[in-house]
């Protein structure tokens, strides 16, 4: 044994903790035993070497020995309390009188020492592998002395400055100096490959700004806290010195997720501190980073009152202090305004009301944080006096907590004993959290059930026991939650007289529901809400109610299926047609009847509800889409981004996000989170369709930047997918690829003519550019030609898999060379000669609107100069007006109307005369009629911009280019709202009749092709 008997005395160890410290004693004393004999392992043996000889006194298990008896009593302390401390002491022995010497498990050191000594760690880092090592190892040493220091300090829960105080202000170095420290080392590493960014207009550097909030902000962490950030730069600009230029925007986010994997990723050496960057504009649908202009007009206009909340701790934690300093000063007028601002109480009860929700949805009465009488009701006293008066009183625009606190008994907002009691409180609750934190350096702020943690905490916070502790802490609650009530009322009193009156008119619908009515009675109520068919409403009503699906529901299920109903039926009854919403909402309600949090979310969440009633009956659609992914029931919480679909960056940073959320190797896991996302935007756009919020070209803009940002995800998966089973293959001159791959993903038809609708399927080619006759560096090496086959099948796969929410997209490849005969992926070369030598006018034509879509840059660059090669060459004018018009008959033969059809007044939209494909059939002739003497109109590869190229290159008059964009956003549009309402392609010909006899004229003008023959 390296340890003696009785090493870690026990006298001052509550007896039920006797056998906890045993256990801790034995892991410390097997750790010391194989220290030592690591130590004596690496001894010199050799005679010319024994004056070099370790001497016993030099063990590890040596040191431990020379211990203080006071030093052993507090050890024998903090080992019974905390499985974090007991594990790192046996991970690293050392540490411990390493510690001891320096002084640190009495107080904290100066905050240079900790710079100076992550700085030397970091100064031997040659990679980023190396460096999360460091920042673990220091982190966690450094978190062992706080713990120390936190578990072995007198009096605790008084509220004094050196307590709780002492300890949150340390984390909260710890985690800046962490910041800091990586963020310089990422900036020093990358400088050769990204530069450094411009100088500002006044000449200063420019360096990333870090803004902490929450309780870094504050200076107040926690334990085990997350650290919510938000990351912002002064300018825009571009990088200089590195091997090319990227734009300050792009530099920044390289930066920004690199300094967010150097402190979150987890390593061998753990996690330094989980890090939140929710908070930033647009939360994780935003830009992870924006500059000053973009953060002070966000917020300016599009600031919400939580946002002015969280912005009450925001403070520059690393990077350049100075310009975050400037950053905040700026937005200071949106987080404190100059009126009193009485409003934001409202604000803070609908956050507590939400809160409030939370703990009763997850059942945490005993969540000492956002619990009655928690932690978040104190710093909501505060807050809201920081919000009200902040403005007017600018000495209560602070951060921390407890100086805010002492501003209140200042400014007379407060009497000093209710300050008093707050901190007091306040301290003891997190002293509390810490101690619950300190066990096992998790983030949890919920009382222990078990017998051990519960006698862990009653030693940590000096109580008799733990009847003790909690009467001590019911006091401590009950104070918070009055003195919340005297600032706050608080949500559920101030429901109480609305609960009575919505209970007393819902009375009858829940009656009507449980079939307590008669048929009279029932039919009654459902016309008086706006049924034009009560009774067969109350018969589907009757058939749910019956049906063996309730009748199978556990209680809880049941229950909230019975609160919901008549809540459900007064919304139904609220909408433009209750009978067309009810029946298109019903089968969600069946589908989520197994699922029933979604049933709680749609009880407790009434706007939501509204929003549910009001997609639905607009859309058939969209029901049906929720009713098969009811997971999208989330996205209804959120209105202000329900109607507001993200750009194209936005998506790709909240994709990559959602992704990184993902363990890589999950495939599963990662389609699933693949395809949940394609569904939520796609909601999106379509609910602000429906709404009119969003003009049609930019509905097709949006599906199709879904489709761009996803398709780039599912390349750069199939790519490590593959890579990792057959190497990279070798390019033309016999070196590796690169990590980016190869190949590029076209895309044709609707993708490449950035028209996607709701339902639309990917017509895609694939390409590479590869040596032909190389191979990959894998173990299994494949054939180059073989490997990117397996590549695009893999990119395939992920698109088409069924997964339980379904599969992104459908893919149709038959346009690539030969079709369905040829190669699943050609090099570039072979699809070049392909067009020139062997493609029909008819490929030609889908080449028009063809564009790469993903893939490498250089490749996508190629094709594009290959497709206008070939949109550009000479052609015979007949020649080519006869392929196109000989295509266009035998498309209209197979897939147009009927003569039956015709003559009963339909139409179709697509196919027929004077249809969307004749105008699409003009602008591909009219490419490859005058791509050779305009290459002006080789540009581009949706119809729009081509009619538009036409009108301002004089070869299309202004007014049928007019006609023709506007039959075809008409055709669009009428095709758009056909998707959401699950109606066909047919329409009647007096709706569009006008645009079908323009376009008729003047494809027979273009096409010189008899109208009367069609």
């Amino acid at each position: 044994m390296a340890l003696p008997e009785g090493f870690l005395p026990d006298a001052d160890i509550p007896a039920p903790l006797h056998e906890a410290l045993g256990e801790a004693t034995e892991r410390l004393d097997d750790a010391l035993c194989l220290a030592d004999r690591v130590a004596q392992a690496k001894r010199p043996t050799s005679d010319a070497d024994a004056d070099a000889n370790v001497d016993a006194e030099e063990t590890p298990s040596a040191t431990w020995l020379a211990l203080s008896e006071v030093r052993r009593a507090e050890l024998a302390r903090v080992v019974a309390l905390s499985d974090f401390a007991t594990e790192t002491l046996a991970r690293d022995p050392g540490w411990l009188p390493v510690l001891d010497a320096e002084g640190e498990l009495d107080e904290s050191p100066p905050r240079e020492i900790w710079e100076a000594d992550l700085a030397e760690r970091l100064e031997g880092a040659e990679d980023e592998a190396a460096m999360q090592a460091a920042i673990r190892r220091f982190r966690r040493l450094r978190m062992l002395g706080i713990v120390w220091r936190d578990l072995c300090r007198a009096p605790r829960g008084q509220g004094e400055e050196a307590g709780m105080w002492v300890t949150a202000r340390d984390v909260s170095s710890l985690a800046e100096i962490c910041l800091d420290g990586a963020l310089g080392w990422l900036e020093h590493y990358y400088a050769p490959r990204w530069g450094q960014p411009a100088l500002r207009a006044d000449g200063t550097p420019q360096r990333l700004v870090v803004l902490g909030m929450g309780k870094l902000g504050a200076g107040e962490l926690n334990l085990s806290s997350d650290i919510d950030l938000i990351f912002a730069f002064a300018e825009e600009g571009e990088t200089e010195g590195g091997r090319r230029a990227l734009s300050h925007q792009e530099y920044f986010t390289k930066l920004g997720q690199k300094l967010i994997g150097a402190l979150d990723a987890v390593t061998d050496e753990g996690m330094a501190f989980r890090v939140d960057m929710r908070l930033r504009p647009l939360g994780d649908g935003g830009p992870l980073v924006g500059n000053f202009a973009t953060l002070a007009s966000y917020y300016q206009d599009q600031g919400r009152e939580w946002e002015r909340y969280a912005m009450l701790k925001a403070r520059p934690v690393a990077g350049d202090l100075e310009a975050g300093a400037e950053l905040l000063a700026s937005l200071r007028p949106f987080v404190y305004r100059k009126y009193l601002d009485f409003g934001a109480i409202e604000s803070l009860r609908e956050m507590k009301r939400l809160i409030n929700r939370e703990v009763k949805r997850k059942g945490m009465a005993d969540n000492i944080k956002l619990g009655s009488g928690g932690i978040r009701e104190v710093e909501f006293v505060v807050q809201a006096f920081q919000l009200i008066r902040g403005g007017r009183d600018t000495e209560l625009q602070l951060t921390s907590l407890a100086a805010a606190l002492r501003c209140l008994t200042d400014l007379e907002l407060l009497p000093g004993e209710v300050t008093d009691a707050l901190r007091r409180d306040y301290a003891f609750l997190r002293d509390l959290e810490h101690a619950l934190q300190a066990q096992k350096d998790r983030q949890t702020q919920t009382l222990p059930e078990d017998s051990l943690g519960r006698e862990r905490l009653a030693l940590a916070l000096d109580m008799a026991d733990w009847p003790a502790l909690v009467a001590r802490l019911d006091e401590a609650r009950g104070r918070v939650r009055e003195h919340f009530d005297a600032v706050i009322a608080p949500p559920e009193e101030e429901d109480d007289e609305q609960n009575t009156a919505e209970d007393a008119s819902h009375e009858e619908l829940g009656a009507l529901w449980r079939e307590e009515l008669t048929l009279a009675e029932a039919r009654e109520t459902l016309t008086t809400l706006g049924f034009e068919t009560p009774e067969a409403t109350f018969k589907r009503l009757v058939g749910l109610h019956r049906s063996r699906a309730v009748a199978t529901m556990q209680r809880i299920g049941f229950e909230r299926l019975d609160a919901l109903m008549p809540l459900l039926l007064e919304a139904v009854g609220e909408s433009h047609a209750p009978d067309v919403a009810l029946e298109r909402v019903l089968p969600l309600i069946e589908a989520v009847l197994r699922r029933t949090a979604y049933l709680a979310l749609l009880r407790e969440n009434p706007d939501a509800l509204r929003q549910l009633i009001r997609l639905c009956a607009a859309s058939p659609w969209i029901a049906e889409q929720l009713a098969r992914h009811p997971v999208l029931l989330d996205e209804l919480l959120h209105p202000a981004t329900l109607y507001s679909p993200a750009d194209k960056d936005e998506l790709a940073d909240e994709l990559r996000q959602s992704l990184a959320r993902v363990p890589e190797d999950d495939e599963e896991g990662q389609l699933d989170a693949l395809r949940i996302f394609k569904h939520a935007q796609v909601l999106h756009v379509a609910a602000s369709d429906i709404v009119g919020a969003r003009p049609l070209m930019k509905v097709s803009d949006y599906l199709t930047f879904i489709a761009e940002v996803i398709l780039e995800q599912i390349l750069a998966m199939a790519w490590k997918q593959v890579t990792r089973k057959y190497g990279r293959p070798s390019g033309h001159s016999g070196e590796r690829e690169s990590d980016e791959a190869n190949f590029a993903i076209i895309g044709y038809g609707k993708l490449g003519g950035i028209e996607l609708g709701y339902g639309s399927d990917l017509d895609l080619v694939f390409l590479h550019d590869a040596d032909p006759k190389g191979a990959t560096d894998g173990a299994k090496a494949l054939d180059n030609a073989v490997f990117f086959t397996r590549l695009g099948q893999r990119v395939i796969h992920l698109l088409t898999a069924m997964t339980p929410s379904g599969a992104l997209y459908e893919v149709d490849m038959r346009l690539r060379p030969s079709g369905n005969a040829g190669l699943l992926v050609t090099t570039l070369d072979a699809f070049a000669d392909y067009q020139h030598q062997q493609a029909w006018t008819w490929e030609h034509q889908a080449l028009v609107r063809a564009r790469a879509i993903a893939g490498n840059t250089a490749l996508c660059e190629r094709f594009e100069t290959v497709r206008c090669e070939v949109l550009g060459q000479t052609r015979d004018p007949e020649k080519l007006r006869d392929s196109v018009v000989a295509m266009r008959r035998k498309m209209r033969t197979h897939l147009g109307s009927s003569d039956q059809a015709g003559r009963q007044g339909t139409f179709h939209l697509k196919q027929d005369p004077g249809g969307m494909v004749d105008i699409e059939f003009l602008c591909q002739y009219a490419v490859l009629r005058l791509g050779a003497e305009a290459p002006e109109m080789l540009a581009f590869s949706d119809n729009m911009r081509i009619l538009e190229t036409l009108e301002e290159s004089g070869r299309l008059p202004a007014e049928q280019a007019r006609e023709l964009r506007e039959a075809y956003l008409t055709y669009r549009g009428i095709s758009h709202r056909a998707s959401l309402a699950k109606a066909g392609s047919q329409v009647e010909i007096a709706d569009i009749d006008d645009h079908r006899r323009r376009v008729r004229a003047i494809w027979a003008q273009w096409m010189q092709e008899d109208d009367a023959s069609r």
